[in-house]
């Protein structure tokens, strides 16, 4: 039984920060791919960030890349979404999500599974 379980979401100012992070139960998360999606009321799911299970290379969405950083602890079977410099069009609630390999990837059904979420508010 694998459970993924987000937290840090919150209300936060635009150009403020919040780091998510994302504990597994049931899997060792080292040798996976984790990645971090988000939606919007109305919107499509959104690719956000990637870390890949082999190298550790990051893989970013173009709204976000330069502001998010995603990271992983070992230790601590966890990973992490910093989000940094945040923008009213952030607003959403984040998803993490565990896919089986190594290789990063930016499609939700590659991943076998998901976290509930957690939202993220931005306010002007």
């Amino acid at each position: 039984q694998v459970q993924l379980v987000e937290s840090g979401g919150g209300l936060v100012q635009a150009g403020g920060s919040l780091r998510l992070a994302c504990a597994a139960r049931g899997r060792v998360l080292s040798t996976y791919v984790m990645g971090w999606f988000r939606q919007a009321p109305g919107k499509e799911r959104e690719f956000v960030a990637s870390i890949s299970g082999s190298t550790g290379m990051g893989d970013y969405g173009d709204s976000v890349k330069g502001r998010f950083t995603v990271s992983r602890d070992n230790a601590k079977n966890t990973v992490y979404l910093q989000m940094n410099s945040l923008k009213s069009e952030d607003t959403a609630v984040y998803s993490c999500a565990l896919k089986d390999g190594s290789s990063n990837m930016r499609i939700p059904f590659a991943y076998s599974y998901w976290g509930l979420g957690t939202q993220v508010t931005v306010s002007s």
